[in-house]
């Protein structure tokens, strides 16, 4: 883990954004690369394009481009990298993700992982869906792209968040 007094990676938010998505932390390669996913088999990007987020595959560098495609990238925990398990439940800061969330309100805020989702909302939960809000947006949970979680991983979340989003922008 690293410590440190301020972001590690910048968030990506702003208004009018249709999905926020939400890490857990910067791992150590995005940490250094200073970028989001930046680590070589994390699936983040190849499943933001193969299911539809982004007509085109975006290089971990290019991340501040996704506001582009009304999407936005932010994490849990911004002030320390590493894996799930090196981070203390007091690294975290869910109520300035809300308070983001709420000052920018995307329609759906989507938990990149369970871990990420626990942290915010500090309960267990499951993929999709979430019967709660932060203000008017919806939040989500996906499986993690990360290598590190590759016996968890099922792209048909990430589908089925890409549908809803299209069917609220044709309602």
């Amino acid at each position: 883990m690293t410590p440190v007094a301020e972001q590690l990676v910048p968030d990506v938010l702003g208004p009018g954004l249709d999905v926020v998505f939400c890490g857990t932390a910067p791992s150590a390669a995005s940490y250094a690369a200073r970028a989001y996913y930046a680590k070589p088999g994390n699936r983040f990007w190849p499943t933001l394009h193969a299911v539809g987020f982004t007509p085109r595959l975006l290089a971990p560098g290019e991340f501040q481009s996704v506001t582009e495609y009304g999407l936005g990238l932010t994490d849990v925990c911004k002030t320390a990298s590493g894996q799930d398990a090196d981070l203390a439940s007091t690294d975290f800061d869910a109520s300035g993700l809300r308070s983001n969330v709420e000052r920018f309100s995307p329609n759906f805020l989507a938990f990149t992982s369970k871990r990420a989702a626990m942290e915010a909302l500090g309960r267990k939960v499951e993929y999709g869906l979430q019967p709660e809000r932060f203000g008017a947006t919806q939040l989500f949970v996906l499986p993690s792209t990360s290598g590190l979680a590759t016996r968890f991983w099922d792209q048909s979340w990430w589908r089925e968040l890409a549908c809803q989003r299209h069917a609220r922008k044709t309602a």
